[in-house]
């Protein structure tokens, strides 16, 4: 690590800390059921949608066997879980999601 961070920096940094929600999506078992492609299409439409409306503020999609993706989300954790049970993959069984609250730090992004 070549940044020095001071005690007063890691208190300035902390008092900006806003609560978010992380949504946390593991593949489940019926992943590769009849229709699942038309379903996960509609799955990606719903969550890039949320995405443009200011719900989600991060969207990772995951490229893993176990895990299908993860979003950082701009609603409490009891919104957030009740938004993710209406996916389409979620109530297909074709994805579990597990929401965790979190804090973020504004100004923190992805690089362009």
């Amino acid at each position: 690590m070549s940044t020095t961070v001071t005690d007063e920096r890691i208190r300035a940094l902390a008092a900006t800390a806003r609560p978010y929600s992380l949504a946390l999506l593991q593949w489940g078992p019926e992943r590769t059921m009849d229709g699942a492609d038309a379903v996960e299409l509609e799955h990606q439409r719903r969550m890039v949608s949320l995405r443009a409306d200011g719900v989600i503020a991060i969207l990772c999609p995951v490229a893993s066997d176990t895990v299908a993706g993860v979003a950082v989300m701009t609603v409490p954790a009891e919104e957030a879980a009740e938004i993710m049970a209406q996916d389409p993959c979620v109530r297909a069984g074709m994805m579990r999601c597990e929401v965790h609250p979190c804090h973020g730090f504004p100004g923190d992004a992805l690089p362009a």
